[in-house]
């Protein structure tokens, strides 16, 4: 599949974001609003990676092209590492034909049977639970919004406002975050002609934390092509080691803001932090 926008040729100081998301996963933008946002903000070009959503891709590059705004095809795979949650962004892929969408579409599917399974544990226990109804219009919604769709569906119904809180009697009651393995996905992403990199490496939390010892012990069980050096959340320290880390080991670099909406925008990172990637891409960044 052709892309509807020609490659660009950036500028070195060409505005990019290359990790975002909509209401297609768990964003509060909606995907037009995004696109008018970066237009009117003259980005050179962008990447929406919602979370598990290969299937939104052409849509996204339609409305895009018909705004003149360079897009990636590119998604954000919730996978895990030795146990441990590890996102991975994925760029480059046809929409239309790629190897990841059943990937995708098994996050989908355990995820909705864990929140059914969710649902009936807290029932079990006395919670007052919403109505059947409102518990398959949950599940119609993006994997990636279950947990907070689960935590507002308590609070309406008077449960979760105090302690314990919502979230916990969540977890308590077996929530978990589907996953694929690491490997599976960077299998199919290649499989694909996509480029595969770990997601805000440095961030903690959920995920896990990568220092210079455990890159090493991840690329000797997958063979991950980069990661996002460039990320908010990373100390100056952090990024000073994955760009030194991606230079000796000839390793792609990724720039993104993790925008979720209007309150925590995208970021105008430049061209060139990334141009390794890019050119990977078919992009040429002047020099």
């Amino acid at each position: 599949m052709k892309p509807l926008i020609p490659s660009p040729i950036l500028a070195p100081d060409a505005a990019i974001d290359l990790q975002m998301h909509t209401t297609y996963s768990d964003g509060t933008w909606t995907p037009e609003q995004l696109i008018d946002y970066l237009v009117s903000e003259q980005f050179g070009l962008v990447a929406i990676t919602d979370h598990d959503r290969v299937d939104t891709a052409a849509e996204l590059q339609q409305l895009a092209a018909e705004k003149q705004l360079p897009i990636l095809t590119a998604v954000e795979m919730s996978t895990s590492w030795r146990g441990e949650s590890t996102d991975v962004l994925c760029y480059g892929f046809d929409p239309a034909k790629n190897e990841l969408q059943g990937l995708t579409q098994a996050i989908a599917r355990r995820q909705r049977e864990n929140t059914r399974e969710v649902w009936e544990n807290l029932r079990q226990q006395g919670i007052s639970f919403p109505h059947q109804h409102e518990l398959a219009a949950l599940l119609k919604k993006p994997s990636a919004q279950h947990l907070n769709e689960l935590i507002a569906l308590l609070n309406k119904h008077g449960d979760g406002t105090g302690e314990p809180l919502a979230e916990k009697l969540i977890m308590d009651a077996g929530f978990f975050w589907a996953t694929n393995d690491i490997a599976a996905v960077v299998d199919a992403a290649h499989g694909s002609g996509a480029v595969c990199l770990i997601a805000h490496p440095g961030r903690g939390e959920w995920w896990t934390c990568y220092d210079e010892h455990l890159l090493d012990e991840l690329r000797q069980e997958v063979p991950i092509d980069g990661f996002e050096a460039h990320y908010p959340a990373h100390t100056p320290e952090q990024t000073a080691l994955y760009l030194s880390y991606a230079q000796k080991h000839n390793l792609l670099v990724s720039s993104g803001s993790d925008s979720h909406g209007p309150d925590n925008k995208p970021i105008k990172y430049r061209a060139e932090l990334s141009r390794n990637l890019l050119e990977r891409l078919g992009i040429q960044v002047k020099s």
